[in-house]
């Protein structure tokens, strides 16, 4: 039902309805498009990361092609076949599995076409729905960074979740996390 694809130039309306939720705007580390321009930009940009090898992002799309979410692993060491996995979804299709089958998909690209063993995640503590997308997915929770992220002058508490090459690739619609 999703798939993984490359952001392309038509995604920019929906990218911009995306980043009209203000939730995602003080998450994204990086500037926020506001305008059609700047949304192709941003899509512009995802290619240039994926041409440099370490950075893939791609859409997380239904059978329509519509994008309704974003995913991407980062190499953090070659050395050590590490990655990040980072995700949203659009705030129109939450609650529908995207993240869930986004995360899966982007950790087995991570770990068949970028050669990595483990990849890892994170999420604040007062966000219950990525905890479930993430353990649904696969990436079992692993213990509690203290103040890990900041947004504005705030510092959260993160719960830290991965998932090696190794873990059976199975669904777990209950996911690890509790209430």
């Amino acid at each position: 039902m999703y798939r993984l694809r490359e952001w392309n130039r038509g995604d920019a309306e929906r990218l911009l309805e995306a980043f009209a939720w203000e939730e995602l705007v003080w998450q994204e580390p990086g500037d926020v498009p506001r305008t059609p321009d700047q949304a192709r930009e941003w899509i512009e940009y995802r290619t240039e990361l994926a041409r440099d090898g370490d950075v893939h992002g791609f859409a997380v799309v239904d059978g329509r092609d519509e994008a309704l979410g974003h995913v991407q692993i980062s190499v953090t060491s070659r050395r050590h076949e590490l990655g990040w996995l980072a995700f949203w979804t659009h705030p129109a299709e939450q609650g529908r599995g995207v993240a869930t089958v986004g995360a899966r998909l982007a950790s087995r690209f991570a770990f068949d076409e970028l050669g990595l063993f483990r990849v890892e995640a994170g999420h604040r503590l007062d966000n219950p729905g990525s905890c479930l997308a993430l353990g649904r997915a696969g990436l079992l929770p692993e213990g509690t960074e203290r103040a890990k992220l900041r947004y504005g002058t705030s510092r959260y508490d993160t719960a830290s979740h991965a998932r090696l090459v190794t873990d059976p690739d199975t669904w777990n619609p209950e996911g690890p996390c509790k209430d």
